[in-house]
């Protein structure tokens, strides 16, 4: 193994092409982890120039959105939102409370100065509490397919392991090969 090794750091192309697979993993890694870890423990209030990103767990929008798709949401003035747009809120009311909800809007209405939007579930067959403007956190504007899909494979035990435990076993692996490639230069 050794000489294998010796090979690749000699060989200028392999060499090159060695270090982008370990870039690409780590950056492969660190990209997965950071999504999943910031949308799972900031419970989805955390915003990049106004973007969320959020998973569909039941089965209301099916057939538009299926359990485990990640969607992209940006925060817009609540005066904007029209009706047919997803909408992404905090539910306030009965078995919506404390849940963060993914309906589409089907009426609005003002009351006062303040909006109110009526929303529902593609699938669902009654309509949502009233959602008022403070419980929006914004518009769906893509579904994240690759993300989705990463998601649902992530969340099954063996896509774990293809997803997050080989990928860091092998840069790990890339790793230990250097430190001990250094170590043997010095000698």
């Amino acid at each position: 193994m050794k000489n294998t090794i010796d090979k690749i750091k000699s060989n200028k192309f392999l060499r090159i092409i060695y270090k982008i697979l370990k870039a690409i993993t780590t950056l492969f890694i660190v990209l997965i982890v950071s999504i999943i870890f910031v949308q799972r423990i900031s419970n989805n209030k955390v915003t990049v120039g106004g973007y969320s990103v959020f998973t569909i767990i039941t089965e209301s929008m099916v057939p538009k959105y299926q359990v485990g798709d990640m969607l992209l949401s940006k925060k817009i003035p609540t005066n904007e939102i029209k009706v047919g747009d997803d909408v992404v809120y905090m539910g306030k009311n009965g078995t919506f409370e404390g849940k963060i909800v993914t309906h589409q809007v089907i009426k609005i209405e003002k009351k006062g100065s303040e909006l109110e939007f009526h929303t529902k579930g593609i699938a669902n067959t009654i309509e949502d509490p009233v959602v008022h403007e403070k419980q929006i956190y914004g518009v769906v504007t893509t579904k994240l397919s690759i993300l989705s899909l990463l998601s649902k494979l992530v969340n099954n035990i063996y896509g774990f392991y293809f997803i997050i435990f080989i990928p860091f076993a092998i840069m790990i692996f890339l790793e230990v090969i250097d430190i001990i490639h250094e170590k043997e230069k010095k000698n």
